[in-house]
């Protein structure tokens, strides 16, 4: 907790960002805060002080006194009137002076709105709320999993990658629900954390918020029996976000894990990792992006080992971010085949995810036809199993119960019967299943 700030608050164990109470507490440059505040105003049109507060999510007390300080340099003024429709407050508008200085500051940067945090400040929250922190049991890990049917000893191979916050590959053949496994990964982690807005360095913004990538969790309320009420004082500065997850797959490139630059509007937005930040980073299907994994797991090397990150402005300034990520990478090759020894070092779990056993296979099957309606006959999996499977050597994977399933019910509607199974059934379905080696004549 900040000595000073008593109005910062916990929720559910993380220490929420304590909300500013002048502008010295911003930790801004006084300058970047008069632009943005212009620049809001002029492209909001919002004229009073409750209505600029809201949008520069300072606290109504802050933006007074940077109102004023605006106001002083004859960039604002007073319009003299009392707002009907705003609880009787004063109107403030943008001077001649003030109009030339926010449209100065638009071709500078296009950025208006929230006012950013600081690197510093959004570090210090990163510590606070941090992945490293986490300590899931096995029940929770389990729960997260859903409707998964997974082998104690995988459950105790993922239970400490997950609470250490370290890099885990996951590999082995595909159909197997590593992407799944990967979603639970995230489900398991549970709590929510505090994303800011934008941040500042350098007198550059870069915005982190993302609603693509980050969800609005609800704060709780209130406990009315509380002798001390905290409502929602806090930095309005961050977003309150359920954990974020990024997922890539085969789109994943070198440059979507650096700052993004808009020439345009002259502003940056966060890089996928630094969205993920308190969350989990997913690279499914690696092996299959333009770059080699090899060459994004050396785009790793420092923030996997050090948990920091190097990134660049358009100056070519370079300066340091808290790389705080769950990176899940997710495979169908052999790791020996995609990277080398050095890059196998620097993932801390390595975990294979193999099919199910046949027991496991069945426990699958029936729970998938239970959902989908399909009821079970016992000479058809008998001859899915003693007949079907070891034409391929007896590997079950985890896909294949619910592509037969649906593979029989939507042949079963074609031909007007009631859901079931059979021989013929299976054989129908098994056929779209693997596809017969042929040659096709052109």
């Amino acid at each position: 907790m900040h000595a000073g700030l008593p109005m910062n608050m916990q929720v559910r164990g993380i220490t929420a960002p304590p909300q500013p109470t002048s502008l010295e507490d911003c930790r801004l440059p006084m300058v970047l805060m008069r632009d943005i505040l212009l620049k809001t105003i002029f492209r909001r049109n919002c004229s009073t002080i409750r209505e600029i507060a809201k949008a520069i999510c300072l606290p109504v007390t802050v933006t007074q006194e940077l109102v004023d300080r605006t106001r002083n340099q004859n960039l604002l003024e007073a319009t003299g009137s009392m707002s009907a429709t705003a609880n009787g407050e004063m109107g403030y508008q943008l001077t001649d002076a003030g109009k030339a200085r926010a449209l100065d500051a638009l071709g500078q940067s296009e950025y208006f709105g929230a006012m950013p945090v600081p690197l510093d400040v959004y570090s210090e929250q990163i510590r606070r709320q941090s992945v490293r922190n986490i300590q899931i049991t096995r029940d929770q890990l389990v729960g997260a999993m859903g409707g998964l049917v997974l082998p104690d000893t995988l459950i105790g191979s993922l239970g400490p990658a997950v609470s250490a916050g370290r890099s885990i590959l996951m590999y082995g053949p595909p159909g197997n629900g590593k992407s799944s496994i990967a979603n639970g990964i995230r489900k398991a982690m549970g709590d929510a954390i505090y994303v800011p807005q934008a941040i500042e360095y350098s007198g550059q913004v870069i915005t982190v918020y993302d609603p693509i990538v980050h969800t609005l969790a609800a704060l709780p309320e209130d406990d009315p029996n509380a002798l001390r009420r905290t409502g929602t004082r806090y930095d309005t500065r961050f977003v309150y976000c359920d954990r974020p997850t990024v997922v890539t797959g085969g789109e994943l490139s070198l440059d979507m894990l650096d700052l993004s630059y808009n020439p345009t509007a002259r502003t940056y937005q966060a890089s996928l990792q630094m969205k993920s930040t308190g969350g989990i980073f997913i690279v499914d299907d690696l092996g299959r992006q333009k770059e080699p994994p090899q060459a994004l797991v050396n785009r790793w090397i420092v923030p996997l080992e050090e948990n920091r990150d190097i990134l660049g402005l358009q100056s070519g300034e370079k300066f340091e971010v808290p790389f705080d990520t769950l990176v899940v990478f997710s495979t169908n090759f052999h790791p020996n085949e995609i990277f080398d020894q050095a890059a196998l070092r620097r993932i801390f779990f390595k975990i294979k995810i193999d099919g199910p056993s046949q027991e496991n296979f069945l426990k699958i099957f029936a729970m998938v036809a239970r959902a989908r309606k399909m009821p079970l006959d016992e000479d058809a999996l008998l001859y899915l199993l003693k007949v079907k499977y070891p034409t391929i050597d007896n590997v079950y994977a985890n896909y294949q119960p619910v592509f037969l399933i649906d593979q029989m019910r939507a042949i079963c509607e074609f031909e007007g019967i009631p859901y079931q199974m059979s021989r013929d059934l299976i054989d129908r379905a098994w056929g779209n299943m693997f596809l017969r080696d042929e040659k096709i004549v052109k």
